[in-house]
C-alpha cells in the first residue's frame, strides 16, 4: 500500500490514506486497546496520588503479543543467568518493577491508541474518496508510539523475532493465509519510519 508521511511547515506530519486503509488502522488500534483492557472503573480513586502509586499485576501477562508490549524489565532472553541464584534475583526485580509501572504502561499504550481511533473519526473526507491525514507535533508522538505497538502485537503473532524471520516472510507465497497481516507488518513499518523522519530536526 503506497503512503507515507511528510513533514508540515511549522511542525506535525500528513499522509494522505484511502477509505481501506484508514480501515485497516483503525480495526487494528481498536484490537489493540481490546488487548491492552480497560482502564480504571468507576470505582477507581480520585485521588492522582493514590493513583500514582496503585499496583499493578506482578506476573508477566500469559498472551505473547502483551508479553512483548509489557517484557519483563530485568531479563533477557538472550543471556544467560551466570547463576541459578541470579535467574531468580532478576525473577524478583521484574516482578517489583513490573507492578509499579505495568499500569501507567498500559495507560500510555491505551491512550496512543485511542488518538489514533479519535483522529481517523475525525477526518473529513475528500472527493475521491480516502482522506489526508494532518498530525500535530504531539498527535505525531502518539502516532509513532500506536504505530510501533501494533507492528510489535503483528510481529509477535508472526513470531518475528530477528530480521532473517522478516525476509523469510517477504518470500511467502500469495495464498498464504499469513500474508495479509505481513503486508500490514511491511506496510504499518513504511509508515512507521516515514513519520520519525519528520520529527527529526
Amino acid at each position: 500500500m503506497p503512503g507515507h508521511f511528510e513533514p508540515l511547515p511549522g511542525g506535525g506530519a500528513a499522509v494522505a490514506l484511502d477509505d481501506v486503509e484508514i480501515s485497516i488502522i483503525r480495526s487494528l488500534a481498536v484490537q489493540l486497546l481490546e488487548l491492552i483492557g480497560p482502564g480504571p472503573g468507576e470505582d477507581a480513586s480520585d485521588d492522582p496520588l493514590a493513583e500514582l502509586f496503585a499496583e499493578g499485576p506482578s506476573e508477566p501477562p500469559k498472551d505473547p503479543v502483551l508479553r512483548r508490549l509489557f517484557p519483563d524489565a530485568y531479563s533477557d532472553p538472550e543471556q544467560v543467568p551466570d547463576s541459578p541464584g541470579q535467574a531468580e534475583e532478576n525473577r524478583e526485580y521484574s516482578s517489583e518493577f513490573r507492578r509499579y509501572t505495568e499500569n501507567d504502561l498500559r495507560a500510555g499504550k491505551r491512550e496512543s491508541a485511542l488518538a489514533v481511533v479519535r483522529t481517523l473519526d475525525g477526518l473529513t473526507p475528500a472527493g475521491d474518496g480516502g482522506a489526508i491525514l494532518k498530525l500535530s507535533a504531539e498527535d505525531s508522538r502518539q502516532w509513532l508510539g500506536a504505530l510501533n505497538d501494533l507492528r510489535l502485537a503483528i510481529g509477535s503473532r508472526l513470531e518475528i523475532t530477528d530480521e532473517d524471520d522478516t525476509d523469510d516472510l517477504y518470500r511467502l507465497p500469495d495464498e498464504d493465509p499469513r500474508k495479509p497481516m505481513v503486508m500490514a507488518y511491511l506496510w504499518l513499518g513504511g509508515l512507521q519510519e516515514t513519520l520519525v523522519s519528520t520529527l527529526m530536526p
